[in-house]
C-alpha cells in the first residue's frame, strides 16, 4: 500500500509542465493508479472489519455469522462426561447385581450338588432287582433248559407257512409251561412279591400275542410277528429288563427267530 502510494506521488511531481506533450498519456497513468490504490484501500478495510488478516476476502469473513459462547452445557450428563479440556471422559462401569451374577453362582451349586449325590449317595442298586435272590436262581434253572431247547427248534425253521405255525405253537407251550413252574413259587421279599406279578402278566401277554401269530400262519397270512406295548414300551423290552436287573439272562424272550 505503501509503495502505491509513493508510486501516485511521484507521478504528480514529475509530470512535465508542457500538457501538450505529456499531458494525455501521464493523466491516463495517474487515473489508472488512483484507482488501483482506492480498491486497494477497500480491500484493506474489508479485511480489518472481518477480523483476519492473514488472507484476502472480498466479502465478508466466514465466521462471521457464528456466535462463541463461553457458558458450559447445563445438562449434568454431559458435564459430568467432559474434563476441564472440553474432552469427553469415558465413565468408569460400575459394579452392580446382574442377572447371570445371580444365576450362574445358583446354576454351579445345583450341578456341583446333583453330581455329589449321583455318585456318592444315590442308591446303585437297579430298580427292578428283588431281595430274594433264591428265587431269581431257582427261576433261571427252570429258563436255562428251555432256553437250550428252543435254539434246537430254530434248526427245523421252514418256509412253508403250516410248518411255521406248528413250530411257533410248539415253542410257545414250552414258554407257557416254564411261566407256569416260575409262577409256582412266589418271592419272600415285599418288593418281589409286588413286582413279580406284573413280570408274570407280561410273560402272558407275550405268550398270547405268539398264539395270536401262529393262527395268521395257519391260514395262509405271511405277515411279520407283531407284539403289544405297555405304557408304549414293548413288551419284550420290559420282559427283558427284568431278566436283566435279577440276573436271569434265560428267562428272555427269544430272539433270533419266532420260534
Amino acid at each position: 500500500m505503501a509503495k502505491l502510494e509513493a508510486t501516485v506521488a511521484s507521478a504528480n511531481t514529475a509530470a512535465p509542465l508542457n500538457a501538450t506533450m505529456n499531458g494525455c498519456g501521464c493523466k491516463e497513468s495517474i487515473e489508472r493508479i488512483s484507482r488501483q490504490l482506492a480498491r486497494a484501500r477497500e480491500a484493506e478495510e474489508t479485511v480489518v472489519a472481518s477480523g483476519t488478516s492473514r488472507f484476502y476476502q472480498r466479502r465478508n469473513a466466514i465466521t462471521s455469522g457464528i456466535v462463541v459462547s463461553n457458558k458450559k452445557p447445563t445438562d449434568p450428563k454431559i458435564d459430568s462426561r467432559i474434563d476441564e479440556y472440553g474432552h469427553f471422559q469415558r465413565e468408569e462401569r460400575r459394579a452392580g447385581i446382574t442377572p447371570f451374577k445371580v444365576l450362574f453362582p445358583i446354576g454351579a451349586v445345583l450341578f456341583v450338588g446333583f453330581w455329589t449325590w449321583a455318585l456318592f449317595f444315590a442308591s446303585k442298586t437297579a430298580v427292578n432287582k428283588i431281595d430274594d435272590t433264591a428265587w431269581t436262581e431257582r427261576a433261571e434253572e427252570i429258563c436255562a433248559p428251555i432256553k437250550a431247547e428252543l435254539r434246537s427248534m430254530e434248526l427245523l425253521a421252514n418256509p412253508s407257512l403250516a410248518i411255521r405255525s406248528d413250530l411257533v405253537t410248539e415253542s410257545t407251550d414250552l414258554l407257557a409251561a416254564m411261566l407256569d413252574d416260575i409262577e409256582a413259587v412266589e418271592p419272600v421279599d415285599l418288593k418281589g412279591q409286588a413286582i413279580v406279578p406284573d413280570w408274570i402278566a407280561d410273560w402272558r401277554i407275550l405268550i398270547q400275542d405268539r398264539y395270536n401269530y401262529s393262527d395268521r400262519l395257519r391260514d395262509g397270512q405271511d405277515v411279520p410277528f407283531t407284539e403289544s406295548a405297555v405304557r408304549s414300551v414293548p413288551i419284550t423290552e420290559r420282559i427283558e429288563t427284568f431278566a436283566g436287573d435279577n440276573a436271569m439272562p434265560s428267562c428272555a424272550p427269544p430272539r433270533g427267530s419266532i420260534v
